[in-house]
Formats: C-alpha cells, structure tokens, sequence
C-alpha cells in the first residue's frame, strides 16, 4: 500500500475514534443527567413520604393526646361528683355542728 494511502487510512481510522470517544462521552454525560434527575424524583419522593409519615404521626400523637385528656376531663368530673355528694352527705352534720358551736358560744356569754 503506498504511503498517501496508508497516512489517509490512520487518519479516518483516527477521525473514527474521536467521532467514538465524542459519542462515549456525549453518553456518559447524558447517562450522568439522567441519574442525577432520577436521585432527585428518588429524593423528591422520600421527602414527600418523609412528610406524609410526619404528618400521619402528628395526627395520631394529637388523637392520643386529645383521647387522654378527656378521659383525664371525665375523671376529674367524676371525682368532682364525688366531693359534691360526699359534702351534700354531710350537710346535716356540718349544719348542727355550727348550730351547736353558736350556741355554745351564747351560753357562754350570758
């Protein structure tokens, strides 16, 4: 093969590798864009779970929460009633008691 010929062949065979190289590497810079967008739908994804799980235990802490104070309202209602029944229950005796005390002290005056 003459010269000429043989220079000609090496530099298609060397436009034919960069054109290689070029498209490996216009590959891998979009095959790096579409993992970087698809981290970001994964990231974007997590968060939106992240906060749907917050929120969801948010909610139940605040249903726990209100469930225990009410059942903390009743039980102060129901020792309220009790005080108040005990007391109407000693009304009588508390009564007499002060009647015999004001009477106690007027005798002890005169």
């Amino acid at each position: 093969m003459p010269r000429p010929e043989v220079l000609e062949r090496i530099k298609t065979a060397e436009t034919e590798a960069e054109e290689i190289v070029e498209e490996a590497e216009a590959d891998r810079e979009e095959r790096i864009a579409e993992a970087r967008e698809r981290a970001d739908e994964i990231r974007a994804e997590a968060e939106t779970e992240a906060e749907e799980m917050a929120d969801e235990r948010l909610s139940e802490a605040e249903a726990e929460i209100e469930a225990r104070a009410e059942e903390i309202r009743e039980e102060g209602q129901a020792a309220r009633e009790e005080l108040i029944a005990q007391a109407e229950e000693r009304m009588d005796e508390v009564v007499e008691y002060a009647i015999s005390q004001f009477e106690e002290a007027v005798h002890a005056q005169t």
